[in-house]
């Protein structure tokens, strides 16, 4: 099955914060994600599976890379389906980040330390396991999303997300990414949980 690249452009040039040529070159990286995932799968089907081995072999090389190009893809997906402010927390949401956090700002600060303490992604996650809302940080796009987890909101902590707009200024990103970030998105993937 073929992956298909979503269409953002509606957001170039419609979020406070971040430019067109920010949002325009990250788009152009996802699009490559959604290539080199289909690239991957393409060759995984016509690959020796009789060489691998965990030193080295095509069939071993795709497989480690294969889910840095599906997180990669999907991850952005979730980035930005998520921007765009639209709304505020639901009470429901609300209630979930109260238990887990004590206040919602308890909750946006924990966040940005998350984001500002990795060069990769912050992600917060409803826990399956303790019922509580979670920060987690990844490196890369494959490694440190817990098991048990339902992502809520994707925050992109790359460079490649800010630079052009902010330099090195991480946190003023950051912050511009609480402006823009749509709740009634995030709303809508918490009350999914729920059903």
């Amino acid at each position: 099955m073929a992956h298909e690249k979503k269409d953002y452009s509606a957001l170039v040039g419609k979020l406070d914060g971040l430019s067109a040529k920010q949002i325009e070159a990250h788009l152009g990286l996802y699009a490559g994600y959604v290539n080199k995932l289909n690239e991957i799968e393409a060759k995984l089907k016509e690959t020796d599976r009789g060489t691998s081995n965990y030193s080295y072999g095509a069939f071993s090389e795709l497989k480690r890379r294969e889910a840095v190009a599906f997180n990669g893809t999907y991850l952005h997906e979730l980035y930005f389906d998520n921007l765009g402010h639209s709304g505020q927390p639901s009470a429901e949401l609300t209630a979930a980040i109260n238990k887990s956090f004590g206040s919602l700002d308890a909750f946006l600060a924990d966040l940005k330390a998350t984001a500002l303490c990795t060069p990769g992604w912050a992600i917060t996650t409803f826990n399956r396991k303790d019922g509580l809302v979670h920060n987690y940080v990844m490196y890369e796009h494959h490694i440190g999303f817990p098991v048990h987890q339902e992502p809520l909101i994707a925050l992109d902590s790359w460079e490649h997300a800010f630079m052009i707009d902010y330099g090195t200024g991480r946190a003023g990103y950051v912050d511009a990414f609480f402006k823009i970030l749509n709740w009634d998105v995030v709303n809508s993937r918490y009350a999914s949980l729920k059903k």
